[in-house]
């Protein structure tokens, strides 16, 4: 029930970019990481040209950091019976590449940051949209990842 890969990690296929790209990780150590889990890319399969696995000058890695204390609800008005609010529980998912900027130049990290965040008593209350949100946005980020790398190549929206 934690946040584990296995290795290796299927990536999606990107018509002229990758193919069949698959990631061997391993669980990283990150200082101060009590709160993350991380996993560096330690070797690549498929067809990856000019692709690098994680460095020090030069990472690849995916972390997920949970909220450092669980928010839970608060009290219910008594005269409306609404919620006087609703507290949110923030996860971060990141994942950082070192890329070269110009040949001779060293790495630069790109990165990308998701953010979760989660009302309290959601995960209790109603998990299944929890999981239909994921799900959607998992499945469409897959099904975009070619036109994803298009637009930030290019600048095309």
């Amino acid at each position: 029930m934690s946040f584990t890969l296995s290795s290796p990690v299927a990536g999606a296929a990107m018509a002229g970019y990758l193919t069949s790209p698959t990631y061997t990780v391993a669980l990283d150590s990150i200082p101060g990481g009590g709160l993350t889990k991380q996993y560096a890319v330690t070797a690549l399969g498929g067809t990856q040209t000019d692709v690098s696995t994680h460095s020090t000058s030069s990472p690849f890695a995916l972390s997920l950091t949970r909220p450092a204390t669980f928010k839970s609800l608060g009290t219910v008005n008594p005269a409306t019976g609404v919620l006087n609010s609703v507290p949110r529980n923030v996860w971060k998912l990141i994942c950082v590449k070192g890329a070269t900027p110009l040949a001779g130049q060293p790495p630069v990290n790109a990165v990308i940051r998701t953010e979760i965040t989660v009302p309290a008593g959601v995960d209790t209350a109603d998990p299944n949209e929890l999981a239909a949100m994921l799900s959607f946005y998992i499945g469409a980020l897959t099904q975009l990842g070619k036109e994803t790398v298009d637009t930030l190549r290019y600048g095309i929206i």
